[in-house]
């Protein structure tokens, strides 16, 4: 009985060890490659998806320096980058940091069209005022360092679910977006879709865009490395199958962000700090 004694303050030092690196919030960058053959050389896209208006340093320095070391090609958001809980301030302090700086493209997630989608004018007004291009079940055709690909946007399901009247684009419904958008890219360019949501992965894999890139899952909250790569995602639920990282459909590669939400999250991240995406295409 003494001996177990004994043993339960080093066993409480030990889980303390093992739980408390697991807290770290700071940013990380994760990167992955894609490998597509269409490309004579490398294009870089960086992902930010769920910021959420969160802080990452003063002026938001710590997120607008981590993506100008990467010098990306381009620049793309998943959506959520606003909250329909909190001031924009951090959101526009961001936008700011990177107006002019890459080719800007957003679409947009479910917390744009909250509040019956009264935040949403003005959201996509900064966007606009900060040279951020938003895409509503839209394509454009895009040529970077000589090569050219073709980048697809649909809005969030929410806007045309639970909010239809309050979306400010040229949408339809989603479903309807991504028909029109496959359409559209039938052009022979390698076709990127942004969208906020990855359970749709079928969808994407169905109407054969070559990759997607989204958010939403926040890395399923609470992570095991090696073990669990995520305990609950919105609309996924427990154990998310599509709580973050690199998924292969058919010929359709996903690749979902962990999101860059921190001090507004109702239960603390664990072993799943936010996180920049940088994707590389070659």
């Amino acid at each position: 009985m003494a001996r177990g004694k004994r043993l339960l303050p080093w066993g409480g030092a030990v889980l303390a060890a093992l739980a408390l690196p697991g807290l770290y919030n700071g940013l990380t960058v994760r990167r992955y490659t894609v490998r597509t053959g269409r490309f004579t050389g490398p294009l870089r896209i960086a992902l930010v998806s769920d910021l959420h208006c969160c802080r990452h340093g003063r002026g938001e320095r710590r997120l607008i320096e981590a993506i100008h070391r990467e010098q990306p090609d381009l620049l793309l958001m998943a959506g959520d980058i606003f909250d329909h809980r909190r001031d924009i301030r951090n959101a526009d302090l961001f936008l700011r940091g990177v107006a002019g700086k890459y080719p800007c493209y957003y679409v947009t997630g479910n917390h744009e069209y909250w509040h019956k989608g009264k935040v949403l004018p003005g959201d996509m007004a900064l966007l606009a005022m900060r040279g951020v291009k938003r895409l509503s079940g839209e394509m454009e055709t895009v040529t970077l360092r000589g090569q050219t690909l073709n980048l697809c946007g649909v809005d969030d399901p929410d806007a045309s679910t639970v909010h239809p009247f309050y979306n400010g684009g040229d949408s339809g419904s989603f479903l309807q977006q991504l028909a029109r958008l496959r359409e559209q890219s039938r052009n022979g360019h390698y076709t990127v879709l942004l969208s906020h949501r990855p359970e749709w992965f079928r969808f994407y894999a169905y109407h054969g865009f070559d990759l997607a890139l989204c958010g939403h899952a926040h890395g399923g909250q609470w992570r095991i490395p090696g073990l669990l790569n995520g305990l609950y995602a919105p609309d996924q639920g427990l154990f998310p199958p599509y709580a973050g990282g690199k998924y292969q459909r058919g010929s359709t590669t996903m690749i979902v962000g962990r999101g860059l939400a921190r001090e507004n999250t109702r239960v603390p991240r664990f072993y799943d700090p936010p996180e920049l995406v940088m994707v590389e295409l070659i």
